[in-house]
């Protein structure tokens, strides 16, 4: 499978406007951004409980305020309404004939601000069937707004991108390298660095260097991952939306599964399914970190 032409995720982009970008965030940020969160996650707290949330996390409510408008440019009370249940269900309500529309044109999302693009390729399905045998990956780790991440390169494109939680980088990069056991890895952090930043920085998001990916798994599973590229930043779809996109109503079990192992995180945005009510259902990489996705997405979005 092959797109000859650029495909845009549709990430917004401030194109043509004089911006300010999001700066990338430390692990430290990340770190406490992720604790915040999971204390506006639990029963009790209310998300306009600002002083509640700066005692709980040692800071100041103007340090907390100005740190969380530095991530991703929302107030942490605006954060908390971005990844609320009920906007994820108003989501699903407003964007359910766009989706379809979306789906049915081919195209990855009604918005003209979409800055970060993609072209991807399915590797041959002999090299999937052979466990990646014949396969040369680099991999390294590099920063990224949602704590630090392992990616791996091919000659194709980016084949994975895997979040490395605080003391397991090991993981991360087992997690992908599992995958493609015959394959041949040697890490080099210089090469997926630059990457890393067109990736996740919205400053580097340029229509005129796609970023290239990968896709290696079955052919329904790719399916499934070039479906999810439709998913426009700020919508919400479930597992029935993809089953139903892919003339396979009766197949959100199966689609769960695929969802699950999307091998490339963030770009292919298996964050934007939702549970059928709009509850945020498991995630590969943590309920924690698909809000933090969310919710930045959410800031670029406010301020476009």
């Amino acid at each position: 499978m092959n797109a000859n032409a650029p495909i845009s995720i549709s990430h917004p982009a401030l194109a043509g406007q004089q911006t300010t970008p999001l700066a990338m965030s430390d692990a430290q940020t990340y770190r406490t951004i992720a604790k915040a969160i999971e204390y506006l996650s639990t029963p009790g707290p209310e998300a306009g409980d600002i002083a509640g949330l700066a005692h709980a996390l040692s800071m100041s409510e103007r340090a907390l305020v100005d740190l969380f408008r530095h991530w991703c440019g929302l107030t942490p009370k605006t954060f908390a309404q971005a990844v609320a249940l009920d906007h994820a269900r108003r989501l699903l309500r407003e964007n359910m004939t766009v989706l379809d529309a979306t789906f049915e044109v081919g195209l990855s999302g009604p918005s003209r601000l979409h800055d970060l693009f993609v072209t991807y390729d399915a590797v041959p399905p002999g090299i999937y069937r052979a466990k990646g045998a014949g396969l040369e990956m680099e991999w390294g780790y590099a920063p990224s707004p949602f704590g630090e991440v392992c990616l791996m390169i091919t000659q194709y494109g980016v084949a994975g991108i895997s979040f490395a939680d605080e003391g397991k980088r090991d993981h991360a990069f087992d997690d992908l390298a599992r995958r493609w056991p015959n394959a041949s890895f040697r890490r080099n952090d210089k090469a997926v660095a630059p990457l890393a930043r067109r990736i996740f920085d919205p400053a580097h998001w340029n229509p005129e260097q796609p970023v290239r990916l990968v896709m290696i798994g079955s052919e329904f599973e790719v399916k499934v991952w070039e479906t999810l590229l439709k998913v426009p930043t700020g919508s919400a779809s479930t597992y029935g939306d993809i089953a139903r996109a892919l003339g396979k109503p009766k197949s959100a079990r199966a689609i769960g599964r695929a969802v699950g192992r999307n091998p490339i995180s963030f770009v292919v945005p298996c964050h934007r399914i939702v549970g059928s009510t709009g509850a945020l259902t498991g995630y590969h990489w943590g309920i924690i970190r698909k809000r933090a996705i969310l919710g930045w997405e959410a800031g670029l979005l406010a301020s476009s």
